[in-house]
């Protein structure tokens, strides 16, 4: 422990948090460029080989950045992807980046800390930070982006952008991180610290996909074919669709799953294990087309969107299942990169497929918006202590999970944070935790 972390337990003021001095190393889960081999042919990679707990120096701050005591962060695919050094090393991106200029070179260092998401207490601003202070308390987006970019100005998604934590150092899985001002939005007061940090990234994700300008462009009585509708980004992409009118159609793995997305408000659940039992899965033109006659017995049409992150194994089924002049909106490839799919029924039926990444500013204060408005809750099923990252990066990594994983960092127990338990309670306990019961 630090005087500034006891402050930061304590509830000090954003005054006495300013006084008090930054420590020179932290605690963090972290990845080492020595072990980015460590895996090789190995057919079954473990992560909990390579994350580790420990500490770490503690970087500059930049002018436009600040300092977050972390509270509670998650995980998400892209830490798995790191800790296997798979499809690539992450460490090659902070080398890229590490030679941009002075700020960008503390990215590269012979450690990585990890994590894309993040809830906590600014404790330090630097001297060009208007909008935030000591004290205030905030989630962290993401999207980390060059604001000087003129592409920015029209959608920071198109401009010089990487994913805080993925492809920079100084993630959130960590007692502190630094991150731009830019990256910060408030937290929304009637959540916990852990239920807060379970949405950043795939929340914000879901939203550009299926609402947002750049995406599907979702509208009433649309049909919505979500892949993983049980996982971090299918469970805020159901609750999206339903939102906005839509009919989602959820496809999971289990009946428990399947429970969960009904008490969710999906009534249209199938079970995948119904169509793709075979060893040819989704490539079994059977399978497909079994899917797609259920599809229009229980909606009575095909699907204008299908919402597509698993990559491979399911991205040709998702081409043929979308409806004459629909869309195919991605944002990644849990099962693998290349893909193969019959164009035929792209091109002939012209249907279309939209290229989705993260979220920009506008669109991630959206979806913090709307969770303070308690139309979306926390996909958050389980928490893990920082000393457990490991285990709980091996269940994301082996599916094993519902929703999301969240980790505390300086939070000492779960269900502390919440500001306004007025608005929870018109929330609901029984909707913010629907998750943790699964």
């Amino acid at each position: 422990m630090t005087d500034l972390i006891d402050a930061v337990l304590s509830g000090a003021t954003g005054g006495e948090l300013d006084s008090l001095h930054l420590p020179d190393t932290y605690r963090a889960a972290y990845l080492r460029r020595e072990d980015d081999d460590m895996f090789g042919d190995d057919p079954e990679p473990d992560v909990r080989r390579s994350l580790r707990v420990g500490p770490v120096p503690m970087p500059e701050p930049a002018p436009d950045e600040v300092v977050v005591a972390v509270m509670a962060s998650a995980i998400n695919f892209n830490t798995v992807w790191s800790a296997l050094f798979q499809p690539m090393s992450t460490f090659r991106f902070l080398e890229r980046f590490g030679r941009q200029d002075r700020w960008a070179a503390r990215h590269d260092r012979d450690h990585q800390v990890v994590g894309s998401d993040a809830s906590g207490i600014v404790v330090r601003a630097g001297a060009g930070v208007r909008r935030w202070s000591p004290g205030d308390r905030v989630v962290v987006s993401p999207a980390y982006i060059d604001t000087d970019d003129p592409r920015a100005s029209q959608d920071g998604m198109v401009a010089d952008q990487k994913a805080w934590g993925f492809e920079t150092n100084f993630g959130g899985l960590a007692d502190f991180t630094v991150v731009k001002a830019s990256q910060l939005l408030p937290k929304p007061r009637h959540l916990t610290w852990e239920e807060s940090a379970a949405n950043t990234l795939c929340a914000m994700t879901a939203y550009r996909m299926l609402v947002g300008p750049h995406g599907a462009r979702m509208k009433q009585g649309d049909v919505v074919l979500i892949w993983g509708a049980a996982g971090g980004l299918g469970a805020y992409a159901v609750q999206m669709v339903r939102n906005g009118g839509g009919i989602p159609v959820g496809v999971v793995s289990s009946e428990q799953k399947a429970e969960l997305l009904r008490r969710l408000g999906c009534e249209v659940v199938l079970d995948r294990r119904d169509f793709a039992g075979g060893p040819d899965g989704w490539s079994d033109p059977r399978a497909r087309k079994g899917m797609g006659r259920e599809i229009r017995r229980r909606t009575g049409e095909d699907p204008h969107i299908v919402f597509e992150h698993s990559g491979r194994e399911t991205f040709d089924a998702s081409v043929f299942l979308a409806r004459t002049g629909g869309t195919v909106v991605t944002c990644g490839s849990s099962s693998g990169y290349r893909h193969t799919y019959d164009n035929r029924y792209l091109w002939m039926n012209l249907k279309r497929v939209v290229g989705s990444h993260g979220a920009n500013h506008a669109e991630a204060a959206e979806v913090t918006r709307l969770f303070d408005l308690g139309m979306l809750v926390p996909a958050l099923s389980a928490v893990y202590p920082l000393e457990e990252v490991g285990g709980a990066t091996r269940a994301v990594q082996r599916g094993e999970h519902t929703g999301k994983v969240a980790v505390r960092c300086l939070a000492p127990r779960e269900g502390l944070g919440v500001d306004d338990p007025d608005a929870r309670l018109r929330v609901g306990e029984d909707r913010l935790s629907l998750f943790r019961k699964f």
